[in-house]
């Protein structure tokens, strides 16, 4: 009660979809006097092409009178991983990864890549990322706590209780979690797992609509008993 919560899925580079959205939630929240809240589920980078732009954003220009949280994707860890073994890139190229490296300005060679070109391109990355960037990647939270909700990136695992769910888990698991009916302690608000449309369940609800393909960039709202979507 008293409080407003907008819930942010995968926005995957998508600036455009961004702004967009930036706009409806500043639209519908302008004539609301309570608490606002953002909450951002992570996945701000790779696969769309304006990764840098969209962390920009984030990083650079609030929306006024909100308080914001900004969780840890998958897509983030693996480019902290990135940043300090140069082997990570073999998996975070094969889904996205490239996609950020050539939107902070670091060119790259097409085909296989040596050792050498990667721990090049890895050196590189590193300077051309602001500080302000790494920083802000550094700072993510695994997850966000409010009211019957429960916010992470990817989900969480069934057997364990929710003090007790292990990182990984939290950023990258998917078919345990998406397939347990079980009641966990808190409705879980999630991305990471594409839905056409928001895939609202008894036990969860996930509205990672697939942005950066899609077009199609949803945001979850929630006030008191009430829960209703924005979407680009």
């Amino acid at each position: 009660m008293g409080q407003r919560v907008y819930i942010v899925g995968d926005i995957h580079g998508r600036y455009d979809l961004l702004r967009i959205l930036h706009e409806q939630v500043e639209a519908d929240s302008s004539t609301y006097n309570g608490h606002k809240r953002l909450v951002y589920l992570g996945d701000y980078i790779d696969r769309g092409h304006e990764s840098k732009k969209v962390v920009e954003e984030l990083v650079s220009h609030p929306l006024a009178g909100f308080d914001r949280i900004f969780l840890k994707g998958n897509h983030e860890d693996a480019l902290l991983n990135f940043l300090v073994d140069f082997n990570a890139a073999r998996d975070w190229f094969q889904f996205g990864g490239e996609a950020t490296v050539f939107s902070y300005g670091v060119a790259m060679q097409p085909g296989t890549r040596s050792d050498k070109m990667l721990k090049d391109i890895q050196a590189d990355l590193d300077r051309a990322i602001p500080a302000e960037h790494i920083q802000f990647f550094n700072e993510l939270r695994m997850s966000f706590e409010i009211g019957d909700y429960f916010c992470v990136h990817a989900g969480i695992h069934p057997s364990r209780p929710l003090h007790r769910q292990r990182s990984e888990d939290l950023m990258w698991i998917r078919d345990e979690f998406l397939e347990s009916k079980k009641a966990h302690e808190k409705i879980i608000v999630h991305g990471h797992s594409i839905s056409e449309t928001p895939d609202e369940q008894s036990n969860r609800i996930g509205i990672d609509t697939g942005a950066y393909y899609s077009n199609c960039l949803t945001c979850l709202v929630l006030e008191a008993t009430e829960r209703r979507f924005l979407q680009t």
